[in-house]
């Protein structure tokens, strides 16, 4: 369930938000959303992914945390093991909303783990005066950089599936212990399909912006050793 209201000092004066990490505070998940404006700084760090939605035919990019539901290898505890998140994780419990003239909103879910109302714990969004806080600016500015990766996505999607770019791809991951884990259902970017586009197609990719985010999306997938080895030393009690 969630209860999203808009965020507004009248209302919200006293609202703390818990800013660290864990399982309790909604990190436990094996994937999140990510956009092409970020993939140069996620691809560093994560597998990047595309998934088709069974419903509408489109697809959607992920950047990977685990292998199964649930499973965050980089969460370790209250830690998170890694130098950033993707925006969609980290605006939790954020989200936006629109107004009158398609204006954005900053939203809050009300029923997030990390909204707390009493007490002296988590970060303030507003001051004694009533002025947003700087984390709630810093939110606000993190939300119009998700709000514009939604809007540019569509297009990126839809050149890399004009051109073929994209194929299914399965990943069987056997571990130290002797078990295996299979990873599918996702597409990833077709690297030799990428390196045999003409001089159009690549010149139109470029002009459009699209050919960055997809190299970064290729060089994402060196990522997956890593996140072998962290499976690894999970299972091993590491």
């Amino acid at each position: 369930m969630s209860n999203h209201q808009i965020v507004n000092s009248a209302v919200h004066r006293d609202l703390r938000v818990l800013s660290g990490h864990g399982a309790a505070l909604g990190d436990a998940v094996m994937a999140c959303l990510t956009f092409p404006a970020e993939f140069r700084r996620v691809q560093g760090h994560f597998p990047i992914v595309f998934r088709r939605d069974l419903a509408s035919g489109t697809f959607a990019v992920w950047a990977l945390f685990g292998f199964e539901d649930g499973e965050n290898l980089f969460l370790q505890g209250d830690a998170w093991d890694a130098p950033c998140k993707p925006l969609a994780q980290a605006i939790q419990p954020f989200l936006i909303g629109r107004g009158t003239g398609d204006t954005a909103q900053v939203h809050i879910d009300m029923d997030h783990p990390r909204v707390t109302g009493g007490g002296d714990a988590g970060v303030r969004l507003f001051d004694q005066d009533g002025q947003p806080s700087p984390y709630l600016e810093s939110i606000a500015e993190m939300l119009g950089d998700l709000d514009q990766g939604h809007r540019d996505s569509p297009a990126f999607l839809a050149a890399i599936d004009r051109h073929g770019l994209l194929e299914p791809f399965s990943l069987d991951v056997p571990l130290d212990d002797g078990s295996r884990h299979s990873l599918v259902g996702f597409h990833a970017v077709n690297e030799e399909r990428l390196a045999a586009l003409d001089a159009a197609a690549l010149g139109e990719l470029n002009a459009a912006g699209h050919l960055l985010p997809l190299y970064m999306a290729v060089a994402s997938l060196g990522r997956f050793g890593d996140l072998i080895a962290r499976k690894n030393r999970r299972v091993a009690g590491g």
